[in-house]
């Protein structure tokens, strides 16, 4: 790994708090990244900071730095109760939580502050007891932060600091309205330190920092390209039957430590992982329909070498910092090109070079003009030779939900078993014509159900009906089918 990424900047250059700078030691963190240098001037003397920098560049950092630094040099508010947090981190993914809570523990383990960690999708009744129990900083995602909020397990209304990480992905995902939600419950922006971070500064991200900041000061770290320099980027174009054998073909060329694959969906997500699993590779999948706890699992085994490939969805795009991922495989283009952008950049975080494999396949092909157009350059594309394309071996399960196997899994069960009749049996025909139900069989004293008495009961009608069967092929489950009466003396009418 290199380090041209940092800057003459020493984190020891600044007045921080000497708990952190113990911790930033103790880490191996001694100069800072552009973002750091840029932001950290401002934020350490109060001011509200927007910045914007390309992923994997220590936005993190910067963020947490000042946090830690704005609790332990400003006064305790004494009537602040241990349900009221001081610090508020927003994240969009429950990855991306779990992760800055993490950082946050390492370079904050001297300061003697507690950190608490809110998400969705396991832990409930041990979150809500830490809540309970007071924290200072709080993590978290909005989903799992407004359930606790509106059961007033924690209140806003002393915050010291709040910070927004990855605020364009909040649009993406939806959650601006419960940021705002959120927003509007917590002390004024006069009262309380305010960083935005953000791979990207959009109008509705400005707005945002405008409605709800203090007049921000704007730091962007731009850069020659969107993508980071050293990521080496190339694009095949493989027909759909030839990706999955272009796929393990690479993978047994490239030889590559640490890969991520990625997919648009969880049903070819489930057919990479059965197929790679079956030609010999340690291989993962991380999905929506993952339980969050085998997520967490899966994902300390990427990093700790358990297994080296993971497929996934764009779950996890942004925010995981896994060190050491030598290559990134878009086995699917993303629709979005913001997504192309963050997905790639999972690889040659933190100066480190990588590579980035592309498939524009006969159903993703067109995404790659926008792509290209948001980047700023042609992906150079890549020559499929016959070689390059393994021959697979079965493997032992398909996918579930593949969308074109729904009708073969139909037919297949529907299939009759060897030696089964098919079609209808003999006699069937009879039957359905002479059951229970058929009126074939209908005695004719069933005529004499329709005497019926006049008000005195003692005259029976003189206008007795004459019966007219007729045959109605009705299966044996429909009820009875009333007979046609043809009286006497007037039209037919129904008995």
């Amino acid at each position: 790994m290199t380090t041209t990424h940092l800057t003459d900047k020493k984190f020891s250059d600044f007045a921080l708090h000497e708990s952190l700078l113990q911790g930033l030691n103790e880490a191996g963190f001694e100069f800072c990244t552009p973002i750091q240098a840029e932001t950290l001037p401002h934020a350490l003397v109060g001011k509200d900071v927007a910045g914007q920098a390309q992923t994997g560049t220590g936005k993190t950092m910067a963020f947490l730095l000042a946090a830690y630094q704005h609790l332990l040099t400003k006064e305790q508010d004494a009537e602040r109760k241990k349900n009221q947090p001081r610090v508020l981190i927003l994240a969009p993914t429950r990855e991306l939580a779990i992760q800055i809570e993490k950082d946050a523990g390492v370079i904050g383990r001297h300061t003697g502050l507690k950190l608490g960690l809110v998400y969705g999708g396991t832990g409930y009744d041990t979150q809500r007891k830490m809540l309970e129990n007071g924290v200072d900083i709080l993590v978290g995602t909005p989903g799992r932060l407004i359930d606790y909020f509106k059961q007033g397990l924690y209140k806003l209304d002393r915050l010291d600091v709040l910070i927004m990480d990855e605020a364009d992905r909040m649009f993406d995902m939806g959650f601006i309205k419960d940021i705002r939600y959120l927003l509007h419950r917590m002390a004024p922006p006069s009262d309380r330190l305010s960083l935005l971070f953000s791979a990207t500064l959009s109008h509705r991200v400005e707005e945002l920092a405008y409605e709800h900041m203090n007049d921000p000061v704007e730091v962007k770290i731009e850069s020659e390209t969107v993508t980071a320099d050293k990521i080496t980027q190339i694009v095949y174009h493989p027909g759909n039957e030839e990706k999955l054998p272009l796929l393990v073909g690479l993978l047994n060329q490239h030889k590559p430590t640490r890969t991520l694959i990625f997919v648009n969906m969880k049903w070819v997500a489930e057919k990479i992982y059965n197929s790679l699993r079956a030609n010999g590779f340690k291989a993962g999948i991380i999905s929506g329909d993952v339980p969050q706890l085998k997520r967490e699992r899966l994902l300390q085994d990427f990093k700790d070498d358990k297994i080296s490939i993971l497929v996934a969805t764009d779950v996890a795009a942004r925010g995981l910092h896994i060190p050491a991922v030598s290559h990134v495989i878009n086995y699917d283009l993303p629709q979005d090109a913001e997504d192309y952008v963050h997905r790639i950049g999972r690889t040659a975080r933190a100066g480190a070079s990588g590579d980035a494999i592309s498939f524009a396949c006969e159903d993703t092909a067109y995404f790659l003009m926008d792509i290209e157009e948001y980047i700023g350059k042609p992906i150079p594309p890549g020559r499929i030779e016959p070689e390059m394309l393994a021959t697979l071996k079965p493997s032992s399960s398909t996918s579930r939900n593949r969308p074109d196997s729904r009708r073969d899994n139909k037919d297949r069960y529907n299939k009759p078993r060897e030696g089964q009749r098919t079609g209808p049996r003999p006699g069937d025909r009879d039957k359905r014509r002479s059951g229970p139900s058929s009126t074939t069989n209908r005695k004719p004293a069933a005529a004499s159900n329709d005497r019926k008495k006049d008000d005195s009961g003692s005259k029976q009608r003189s206008n007795t009906a004459e019966v007219v069967q007729v045959e109605t092929p009705v299966s044996p489950s429909t009820k009875d089918v009333p007979s046609i009466r043809r009286g006497k003396d007037g039209p037919p009418a129904i008995g």
